[in-house]
């Protein structure tokens, strides 16, 4: 008998999110396959972030379906297996970059070699004895991101990486990403710039906590007939405004 394929990434269905009195997610319902590179856009509000912190298992009054690597968002084993970068750099500042990466190794129970390799991945060996504090911002994203990488986890989930940083560093992020999808993991990126969906294979688009569409950057030109994706957006808000 053939193995039964791997399950998803992740798959929801009817994934709903409270705050209070508000509903900031209503009913979403999709799935991620592994090895894509995913970008997750919307207007800022739209609820990215708290869809993010739902698949690592940090946000309350989840209800619906969510399942990360075949298992339910947040559970203890998917901690190895799930990174998960915030906007703000998270890591400390009064570390080298190399104390910060022996400092989550251990955390993490990853090998020691991953520290130079994730430290060759994100460029930034030469700055490995470098206090974080005295690096520029995209520097200091480069170590988050390396922090991220240790452990070869299965599904990474980046929120706003790319925000504030020069073009050249987003061209060689985005290429980072490209090359890590190709050895296997699975990348969830969220962004306001509508732009960078030309990078990703498939694209999440929200609006008011709703799923507005799930296309390939080039389905969404042909859906849209337009090649300017900030218009493309603005064309599907138009469409769902429509009787």
């Amino acid at each position: 008998m053939s193995e039964a394929p791997d399950p998803p990434a992740v798959r929801a269905a009817g994934l709903s999110v409270t705050r209070g009195a508000n509903e900031v997610l209503h009913e979403l319902s999709f799935t991620i396959p592994r090895g894509a590179v995913i970008g997750l856009l919307g207007p800022s509000g739209c609820g990215k972030t708290t869809l993010m912190r739902a698949l690592v298992g940090v946000q309350r009054n989840v209800t619906g379906t969510l399942e990360v690597l075949g298992r339910p968002a947040g559970q203890a084993e998917l901690r190895a297996r799930v990174a998960y970068l915030t906007q703000a750099p998270s890591v400390y500042a009064d570390l080298t970059v190399r104390e910060n990466l022996r400092y989550f190794r251990a955390i993490l129970g990853a090998e020691e070699r991953d520290i130079e390799q994730v430290l060759a991945r994100v460029q930034m060996s030469a700055l490995a004895e470098r206090v974080v504090r005295k690096l520029s911002g995209g520097e200091q994203a480069r170590v988050s991101l390396a922090s991220a990488l240790l452990g070869g986890p299965e599904l990474l989930v980046l929120d706003e990486p790319t925000v504030g940083l020069d073009p050249l560093l987003r061209r060689e992020l985005w290429a980072l990403f490209a090359e890590l999808a190709r050895d296997g993991a699975t990348l969830l990126i969220s962004s306001h710039v509508m732009d960078e969906a030309r990078r990703c294979d498939e694209v999440l688009l929200l609006r008011e906590g709703r799923l507005l569409a799930r296309e390939t950057p080039a389905g969404l030109v042909q859906r849209t007939h337009t090649e300017d994706l900030d218009e493309a957006f603005l064309r599907l808000l138009g469409e769902e405004a429509q009787p």
